[in-house]
């Protein structure tokens, strides 16, 4: 979408999506399922709309992630607690989360109502054809409550892009490490953040450095070469087009309205010091128009 609405409702929406993985109440929804520790948690958490899933699924699915990271999780946390019983745990938590960050007036608002509408009717028009966690949340039962329903329809439109940069990323033959290192020579995540959580080791961070100078996207101090730079916009343009279709179902007016509406929202979750600074999905603050 030429005028850059599909990613400025990602700026919006991401931010509200990732209380999941922050908020205090998502972890005590997840000690208190059995699970142990943040990352058995994250995977489950995460993981559970797809049910009782392999570690080899999740890890094909999540992309970036050493398959012992996910082997330490899974399937371990579905032998503590059920997919089902994450799921409704999940979504408890983030009700909770949510009202919490934005408050009760807020969330019990008729302006709130109406964001949850907007964004169920948007997760709901997503293409989820080939993009398997997008499918899995969209399949999920529309929550009454107007915080739960928020956050589950902002997690289905978050995976179904999540999704369809995976498939970007493997069209264009970048692996796991090497679209890491090219998203942390561009500035918009910490390299060694993203080596160490998702466990690759050095060697293999190193391998995929020098591939990229090998092909002249990488320069000899680690920064992005033209064609890097080039190659990396590439992947965002091409991932921001496959992301288009809720918004074009929703409409410029309303599409609009729900960015408007949830820019309150991802401020208040921005300002609450949850997310911590180096996030790993490289979300930075622009001032990003959403109409023309």
């Amino acid at each position: 979408m030429a005028d850059g609405r599909a990613r400025a409702l990602w700026e919006r929406y991401e931010p509200v999506h990732d209380l999941v993985y922050f908020a205090p109440e998502a972890h005590r929804a997840a000690d208190a399922l059995g699970l142990r520790g943040f990352w058995m948690g994250y995977f489950a958490l995460r993981a559970a709309p797809l049910g009782a899933v392999s570690p080899s699924v999740v890890t094909s699915c999540f992309h970036v992630f050493h398959p012992s990271r996910v082997a330490r999780a899974l399937p371990d946390a579905w032998a503590y607690a059920a997919p089902a019983d994450v799921l409704a745990a999940r979504l408890e938590a983030m009700d909770a989360a949510l009202t919490r960050v934005a408050g009760a007036d807020a969330v019990g608002s008729a302006a709130f109502a109406q964001a949850a509408d907007l964004a169920w009717e948007a997760a709901a028009a997503a293409d989820t054809t080939g993009r398997v966690l997008a499918a899995a949340n969209q399949a999920l039962g529309r929550p009454e409550r107007p915080a739960a329903r928020l956050w589950q329809a902002v997690t289905t439109l978050r995976e179904h892009r999540g999704d369809s940069h995976v498939a970007v990323l493997v069209g264009l033959g970048l692996g796991p490490v090497e679209a890491m290192v090219l998203k942390a020579a561009a500035g918009e995540s910490d390299g060694a953040f993203l080596r160490e959580t998702r466990k690759w080791p050095a060697r293999d961070w190193a391998a995929a450095e020098e591939r990229l100078r090998a092909d002249g996207r990488l320069a000899a101090d680690g920064s992005l070469t033209p064609a890097g730079a080039a190659l990396r916009a590439r992947t965002e343009a091409l991932t921001d087009a496959a992301a288009e279709r809720p918004w074009t179902a929703l409409g410029a007016e309303r599409t609009e309205r729900l960015a408007a509406l949830l820019e309150p929202l991802a401020h208040a979750v921005r300002e609450s010091g949850l997310l911590p600074a180096a996030n790993p999905v490289g979300l930075t603050r622009r001032t990003l128009p959403v109409g023309r």
